[in-house]
């Protein structure tokens, strides 16, 4: 993921979404996991170190998309957005997932989301999937924290 400042987006990464670091290559790159692997994101400034994110209209990344494992995970993910005063673009229930949205800091666009069990999800009369979009209530997913 390119990026305009290394430690800005690690403050993002790693401070505020909880991803682990686990190599860096000097003051241009970084490499990032969640849970000991050796990566899933790699944060570089090679093409873009003090850049401005691209122009509406421009083609790219819409959004990447961030699995927490629980919903008290999740919950904790959304505390410390709020903690860090970044705000919402959206919060979305899917009947499948609880997805929030967001920006990183070079308003790259990031999707915090949490997959409910196969057992709960929405389904038609024939099997198939019945997935929607409604309101977030963020306030329960709050309830939801491991304090």
């Amino acid at each position: 993921l390119k990026v305009a400042d290394l430690e800005r987006a690690l403050g993002f990464y790693c401070g505020v979404l909880g991803f682990e670091l686990m190599q860096r290559y000097g003051s241009e790159a970084a490499f990032i996991s969640a849970g000991g692997y050796h990566h899933h994101i790699g944060l570089n400034t090679w093409e873009s170190k003090g850049g401005h994110p691209p122009a509406s209209g421009t083609t790219g990344l819409f959004h990447t998309a961030i699995l927490y494992p629980t919903r008290a995970a999740l919950a904790d993910a959304l505390h410390r957005v709020i903690s860090a005063g970044i705000p919402l673009d959206g919060a979305s229930d899917h009947g499948v997932s609880e997805a929030l949205y967001l920006r990183d800091p070079d308003e790259n666009g990031v999707e915090l989301y949490h997959d409910r069990p196969q057992s709960a999800w929405p389904r038609n009369a024939d099997g198939s999937l019945a997935m929607f979009t409604r309101r977030l209530d963020v306030e329960d997913l709050l309830r939801a924290r491991e304090v």
